[in-house]
């Protein structure tokens, strides 16, 4: 098994030694179905990401929602830094300078190039696909479109979900799909590829070294997180991770007792209380 690859079925949360959870010093972080509920953030889910952070451990979510979202994510969550629509862009709260900061992928005029190929896309899959929608955060994103097709819209079946890939393929995108949307961009970056990257630009962290991997942590649930389960030797899904099996390239070391947002909150408190209880 080479490092970094999951093991074949995620193995129980509370089996995770806590020795090996207390080393843990970053938590890379889904947003859909993974820290949120049936679309909403709860409490306890906010809770245990402010409770992380306050226990000195890095918080980065890692997301394919857009840039509008994820700056007001910098600005007011307890969070280090933000990747977003699938590792386009990242960004952070500077303190010193008192401001957002953003690293982009594409520079303004690459991605203004992009911007009719992108739309002719979304048309041809609006119209081959009956009952997806564009996403409701279409908007405010920068490098992607997000094709809905469970979100605003009545879940659409596992066969209109991969013509959506496949006509996004087609074009010459990548195409990832989440538990909401399908997203497609040009480019050759992905969620795992921005988070190496911003862990050396950003933080001066190579996580391509297996001891500083080691003590990362990705939790997700959907497929476009396969990438972070099959490198990260810790990851862990959230319960409803299983809902995508035999349809995920990978799966995660690790599963929660529960689904989405209350599972984040058992890793949370999983490595809380190795912290409290383990030496590092």
């Amino acid at each position: 098994m080479k490092p970094g690859a999951p093991m074949a079925g995620p193995r129980a949360l509370h089996e995770w030694a806590l020795a090996e959870a207390a080393r843990v010093h970053t938590v890379f972080t889904d947003i859909d179905d993974t820290l949120s509920t049936e679309g909403r953030i709860t409490a306890r889910a906010y809770e245990a990401l402010e409770q992380l952070h306050e226990a000195g451990l890095r918080v980065v979510p890692v997301t394919g929602r857009p840039a509008g979202w994820c700056d007001h994510i910098a600005r007011m969550w307890p969070v280090d830094a933000v990747v977003g629509e699938n590792g386009a862009f990242w960004m952070w709260r500077d303190d010193a300078a008192g401001r957002l900061r953003t690293r982009h992928r594409l520079d303004e005029t690459a991605r203004a190039a992009n911007e009719a190929r992108l739309r002719e896309v979304a048309r041809r899959v609006l119209r081959e696909v009956p009952g997806c929608a564009l996403a409701s955060d279409q908007f405010c994103r920068l490098y992607d479109i997000a094709i809905d097709f469970r979100e605003d819209v009545a879940p659409l079946p596992v066969e209109a979900v991969e013509r959506i890939v496949e006509t996004m393929r087609a074009a010459g995108m990548r195409a990832k799909v989440s538990s909401i949307h399908v997203n497609g961009w040009f480019g050759d970056w992905d969620k795992l590829d921005a988070t190496r990257r911003m862990m050396q630009e950003r933080f001066a962290i190579d996580v391509d070294d297996p001891v500083e991997r080691a003590r990362c942590v990705f939790v997700g649930d959907s497929p476009n997180d396969a990438p972070m389960f099959a490198f990260f030797p810790n990851a862990v899904g959230v319960a409803n991770v299983m809902d995508f099996a035999g349809r995920i390239d990978a799966m995660p070391a690790w599963i929660t007792p529960s689904r989405a947002g209350a599972g984040f909150a058992e890793l949370a408190q999983r490595l809380l209380e190795a912290r409290r209880l383990a030496p590092r």
